[in-house]
């Protein structure tokens, strides 16, 4: 590379990182993940190795962060905030440690202090006389943001320090972020209000934070770790950094709990890998670990380059975002037949694999995100999750990029692709004939929830369909041991016991039957009250839209379009339209609320103006009258498809020789004690299964959900129970034991 060559791409990253750096630090708007800035910090970090005469004093490689913004005060930092070097494999960490060695001479093993490092924002909080007097985040280094108002809101620091012993003035530094669960409860209540989420927990504590009402700072979940001091007035602290976090600890200040000691750089390496099988287990998000060496008399020795300290560094995990580019988009099939884009990728290492290919949901979050064939795009993938496309960089689209089109026919059967209007998710119209979603319906089929097969897991269904032994759900109660037999790694006894299994299943209550036929839309709550209003399987299957939702008034119309043209009526009589069609002379009229669209459905519904006047508000007004609870327009649509079907008949037929719904009346009926109590059931039960358990509450006329909200009543908490135990403490909200829903469950409690 020429001179000339080299000034033109470190202006070119100069501009890139500068507005990288103006996005995170700025507007919490990251357009890029990090593992992008990296790349190109380290290319301009080579450069200017390579050509020192190109280096200036604004460079990135100079200053940390990004100026601080303007609606905040200034914070003028004693002690730079610098930033840290970075390392991302073991070669980089050795080299780290053997710099530091050679520059100290000394030939055995530095002990280092190890500690996560979280991914949140840095702040610097003053404590004069133990009280605390300021708080201001990173900014460029010398100069951030004064926050103490906010900060002061979070409950994890201590507006006055505990003990005794501590300096007169001390400037402590912090990590402001936000757990996971509190994260995605903040998430979960902004999708209820229809305001938009946050991408990540980093964003959602740096945006947080730098709220202009602390009152709105208040309400987020934020917390905070320490870890380090910058200035220290009056108290000689200890040498060892850990000593020092300890003190910390003592007045106060909370310090990460995974912090310790290692020796070398083995002991770094095997810690490294440590906390990377912690990560996922966490309650805070952390993309690395830091390394300092623990002496301060060795720091000191060592000093610092220009933005960073010689003797601390950041091995960061294995990016969880990363940028690479859209090759195709293809559409998979699932057990409802619902239509799943899947973006295939050119291939990407990124969550420590290497990664080919990415959901995209549906064809409304293709079209919000406004992803193309050719486009760069971010992709995200955290720990088992599957990678999604998280956003397209806009200006590296290319001139020939493609948009997305849903295909009209279904790529594994041909049926015709069917996306209800209002709906985000499109399907296939094949049902059980469809070999992509028969697959999947024996398997939902056989669920514990559903007909509970025993033994019958996704990985046999899978070995009998390949083996043409079972082609659809009917073929299960065909099957003769001695066939099962000859599969793989299935002996004669496994195969009698599959074969016994399914025999138990030929007696199941209507409502699992119902919620086990894979009716798209229809769950377990939904499937139980159909099988209360209809009873039997044939009066279902035999039911048309009406049977479910019926319409009455005019297409378009509410209630104050109604009131306008009665209004209208009352006031001025019959109009006189003359030869003109009814939706022509309507619209003439200029009636509040009538639009062409409601013209027209008028028209429709009255065969002239004469009838129309004469209707009242209650024939005008679009009324729909549910008759089945919880079975709406859409999901009437899709069973009443569903049946419709000349396959899904059949399949039902064979099904019904073998299989005999037991009507449920008398279960339901049982009891209504628990009427208009709401329960989540959430860890493991030991005396019962969870469908158990939910069985039983919903025959003492109780109702169970799957999360947590205001109009619960209780949450049942077993072993491992996860979030739904923080959310409900949160809101306030009862958390029984297995003893309390044995009680619950024989009248001894409420």
């Amino acid at each position: 590379m020429t001179e000339d060559d080299a000034r033109e791409r470190i202006a070119e990253l100069r501009r890139l990182i500068e507005r990288y750096n103006h996005e995170y630090y700025v507007l919490d708007q990251p357009s890029v993940p990090d593992a992008e800035y990296d790349r190109c910090m380290r290319e301009l970090e080579r450069l200017e190795s390579e050509h020192p005469e190109l280096v200036t004093e604004d460079s990135p490689t100079r200053r940390v962060g990004a100026e601080p913004s303007a609606a905040f005060g200034e914070v003028r930092h004693d002690v730079p905030m610098l930033s840290l070097e970075n390392c991302f494999d073991e070669g980089e960490m050795r080299d780290f440690d053997r710099r530091v060695r050679e520059r100290l001479g000394q030939a055995g093993p530095v002990t280092y202090a190890a500690e996560p490092k979280l991914d949140g924002l840095a702040v610097s909080l003053r404590y004069e006389d133990g009280h605390l007097v300021r708080a201001g985040t990173r900014g460029d280094g010398r100069t951030g943001e004064d926050v103490t108002a906010n900060v002061r809101t979070i409950d994890a620091v201590p507006l006055r320090l505990r003990g005794e012993g501590w300096p007169a003035v001390l400037d402590v530094r912090g990590e402001v972020y936000m757990p996971l669960a509190g994260f995605e409860a903040l998430n979960e209540r902004a999708r209820e209000r229809g305001e938009k989420t946050f991408v990540n927990p980093r964003n959602a504590a740096a945006g947080s934070l730098r709220q202009l009402d602390p009152q709105v700072t208040d309400r987020r979940p934020l917390s905070i770790f320490f870890y380090g001091v910058g200035r220290a007035e009056g108290v000689d602290l200890p040498d060892s950094h850990l000593e020092v976090l300890a003190r910390l600890r003592d007045w106060g200040l909370r310090v990460c709990p995974e912090r310790r000691p290692v020796e070398g750089v083995n002991g770094c390496l095997d810690y490294h890998a440590e906390l990377a099988g912690k990560r996922d287990s966490l309650d805070y998000d952390i993309d690395g670990v830091v390394f300092k060496v623990d002496s301060q008399a060795l720091r000191d020795e060592l000093g610092f380059v220009a933005r960073a300290p010689r003797w601390a560094i950041a091995y960061k995990f294995p990016a969880e975002e990363e940028l690479t580019r859209v090759e195709d988009v293809e559409f998979q099939v699932g057990r409802t037949g619902a239509l799943t884009p899947v973006a295939r990728l050119e291939p990407v290492f990124v969550g420590g694999v290497t990664v080919s290919n990415a959901t995209l949901h549906n064809m409304d979050e293709i079209e919000r995100k406004d992803v193309r064939i050719g486009d760069t795009v971010s992709v995200r993938r955290a720990g088992d999750v599957i990678p999604e496309v998280v956003s397209v960089v806009r200006e590296r689209r290319p001139a020939d990029a493609r948009k997305v089109e849903l295909p009209e026919r279904c790529p594994v059967c041909g049926s015709e692709v069917i996306r209800p209007e209002g709906e985000a998710v499109a399907r296939c119209s094949g049902g059980l004939y469809c070999p992509a979603q028969r697959r999947e319906a024996i398997k939902h089929f056989a669920s514990r929830r559903a007909m509970d097969i025993d033994g019958l897991g996704d990985k046999l269904v899978e070995q009998l369909v390949d083996a043409g032994l079972v082609e659809n759900l009917a073929d299960l109660y065909r099957l003769e041991a001695e066939a099962v037999a000859e599969l793989p790694r299935m002996g004669e006894k496994s195969a009698h016991n599959l074969v016994d299994a399914i025999d138990a299943s030929r007696r199941p209550t209507l409502g699992r039957f119902i919620f086990a036929l894979g009716i798209p839309g229809v769950g377990e709550e939904n499937a139980q009250a159909l099988a209360e209003h209809f009873g039997d399987i044939r009066a279902l299957a035999r039911a048309t839209r009406d049977d479910f939702v019926k319409d009455r008034g005019v297409r378009h119309v509410g209630p104050k379009t109604a009131e306008s043209i009665v209004g209208y009526f009352d006031e001025h009589g019959l109009p006189d339209c003359g030869d003109a069609e009814l939706a022509e002379c309507l619209e003439s009229l200029g009636i509040p609320n009538v639009t062409g669209r409601v013209a027209e459905a008028l028209a429709e519904r009255f065969d002239g103006i004469g009838a129309l006047a004469a209707a009242g508000r209650e024939a005008l007004e679009n009324r729909r009258e549910v008759k089945v609870a919880g079975i709406g327009e859409v999901l009437a649509d899709n069973i009443v498809r569903f049946f419709a079907q000349d396959h899904n008949q059949e399949v039902l037929e064979q099904l019904l020789e073998a299989v005999e719904p037991q009507a449920e009346a008398s279960e339901t009926a049982a009891s209504d004690r628990l009427a208009g109590k709401t329960y989540v059931l959430t860890g493991s039960l030991e005396r019962f299964t969870r469908p158990e358990a939910r069985e039983r509450l919903e025959a003492l006329g109780a109702r169970v959900t799957g999360s947590v909200s205001g109009r619960t009543t209780a949450v049942i908490a077993g072993a491992d129970p996860g979030s739904k135990v923080d959310k409900a403490h949160k809101l306030g909200i009862e958390v029984l034991d297995e003893d309390d829903l044995l009680a619950l469950l024989d009248g001894e409690a409420g």
